[in-house]
């Protein structure tokens, strides 16, 4: 790693909170290193990150791997127009097709096609060998399964955004 991507060389005071602010910055900084390895991949399987959070959150629908768009953006971080735009461009490749509901016209769910199936497929495995590989170089096995737990539960703890606990 350079010095710009060292973690030790952008310490915060910890004074704040000798506690969360090493984990904060550990947590933030493993993100940044998870996009790095996974941001070639999904330009070589010619994806904006964006496309692809669409396309992997349709594949994990239930078959026929279809959503409304209010559904989708339940899912994925991303505004109703920046939705609308990726699905017209996903529409436009062939990767999704919209639908119309006969009970509801106003409603036009979105389905993955064959082509969108494979193309998020694709950048899934190549997204989690990379992954495998970065995380295995630095963990062994049941640390891997540590992690896994450990963030699994923040994941799932409540938001307190705004709230200080002691």
């Amino acid at each position: 790693m350079d010095k710009n991507t060292r973690m030790d060389s952008h310490q915060w005071d910890s004074s704040l909170d000798p506690q969360i602010s090493p984990l904060f910055l550990a947590l933030q900084w493993a993100h940044r290193r998870s996009i790095e390895v996974i941001q070639p991949l999904l330009v070589e399987n010619g994806l904006s990150t964006a496309e692809f959070d669409v396309l992997a959150t349709l594949r994990n629908a239930p078959a026929p791997h279809d959503m409304t768009p209010s559904q989708i953006q339940q899912e994925v971080v991303i505004t109703s127009g920046g939705l609308t735009k990726v699905m017209l461009q996903l529409e436009a490749r062939g990767l999704v097709k919209r639908l119309q509901l006969p009970h509801d016209l106003r409603v036009k769910p979105v389905q993955l096609t064959d082509e969108g199936r494979q193309k998020v497929e694709t950048a899934m495995t190549a997204m989690l060998g990379a992954t495998r590989a970065w995380l295995k170089n630095g963990l062994d096995a049941g640390e891997i399964g540590q992690l896994t737990t450990l963030l699994s539960k923040v994941v799932a703890a409540p938001g307190q955004a705004g709230r200080q606990t002691g």
